[in-house]
Parts: structure tokens; C-alpha cells; sequence
């Protein structure tokens, strides 16, 4: 009796986060805990190259909201859409000790992950990271940034903008007109 009720469970809870019958478990990604995902089948990344270090006059500030300790700015000068689908950017993040971290990063709106290809240095040199992989956004405390990059601005209803020009409008109101 219990195994039935345990394999009815099991059945429901499949069917309600819309795997169907025939479908492989390894189709899919677990993007967060219980999101899936399909891969995106011959995705394949451009070569990227690094933008010129972040100026302070470039600096476009991002509303992370009141639970947030750092403030957070995307260089408007590094943003850009590639045609790989993968939205592009230099992301300053000052913390309230005083600390100064620079990134350049992607975020890959359709499987909602993100990388970092270098991380700033000092006199504005970049220092690639070798073993740089896309991960899965998360949207956790006050290190919540591409969480909230990816929902409000760059990733509107879950689709990648189409410009850089449509990035920075979104930044410029303090929000995509689209986001959910």
C-alpha cells in the first residue's frame, strides 16, 4: 500500500513540473531547486573579448533593494549582446567596508547561468579566470546581483534583450519595462 501511494507521489510530482513519459531525466538541467530546464542543443560560445577597465563616469548604479549592503553598477561602456544570446557586461560591486570588486561577466538568459571571464585588478588590468564555467544564478542575500540583473534588467520574461541599447535603457529607468 505505501509503495503505491509512494510511486502515485512520485507521478504527480513529476507530471507537475511538466516532465512527460518517454523524456530522460539527463535531458534537462537543474537550474535551481525545481526549475528544468532543456539544454540548448548546438549552443555554441563566441570568443569574447575583454572591454576596456570600468571609469567612474561609466558607472550605471543597480537597485538591489533595502537587504543589500553593496552598492552595484554595470559599466555602460562593456555592455553587449553577442550573438550567441549571451548578454555581456562589466559589473563594479563597492562594499560597505570599503572594498572594490570588478568582473566582466556573462549571463545566459534561456538557461538562467552565468560566468565571469576576468576579474579587475589594480591600474585596470584584467586577470582572466582559467577556470571560468557557467553556473546557475541564485538569488541568495546581499551577493544576489545577477539574480537581479538577469530578472529586472538583461532577461525580461526570461528572454535576453536584443541590444545593448535595450540593457542600457532598462538600467537607466531601474527596470525592464518587461520584467516580471
Amino acid at each position: 500500500m505505501k509503495a503505491g501511494w509512494l510511486l502515485a507521489g512520485v507521478a504527480l510530482c513529476l507530471g507537475g513540473i511538466g516532465i512527460s513519459p518517454g523524456v530522460r531525466g539527463d535531458d534537462f538541467m537543474v537550474k535551481d531547486r525545481d526549475v528544468f530546464l532543456p539544454e540548448e542543443e548546438g549552443w555554441k560560445e563566441e570568443k569574447v573579448a575583454l572591454p576596456a577597465p570600468p571609469q567612474d563616469a561609466s558607472l550605471i548604479a543597480v537597485a538591489m533593494g533595502p537587504l543589500s549592503t553593496h552598492r552595484v553598477f554595470v559599466d555602460d561602456k562593456s555592455l553587449s549582446v553577442g550573438q550567441d544570446g549571451v548578454v555581456r557586461y562589466t559589473l563594479v560591486v563597492r562594499t560597505a567596508g570599503g572594498a572594490t570588486n570588478i568582473s566582466y561577466e556573462g549571463i545566459r538568459c534561456g538557461t538562467l547561468e552565468y560566468r565571469v571571464y576576468a576579474l579587475g585588478g589594480p591600474q585596470g588590468a584584467w586577470s582572466l579566470v582559467h577556470d571560468s564555467a557557467w553556473k546557475p544564478i541564485e538569488n541568495r542575500g546581499i551577493n544576489r546581483q545577477r539574480a537581479v540583473l538577469s530578472r529586472d534588467f538583461f532577461c525580461p520574461a526570461g528572454e535576453s534583450i536584443r541590444s545593448a541599447a535595450e540593457g542600457l535603457d532598462a538600467l537607466r529607468r531601474g527596470r525592464h519595462p518587461k520584467a516580471v
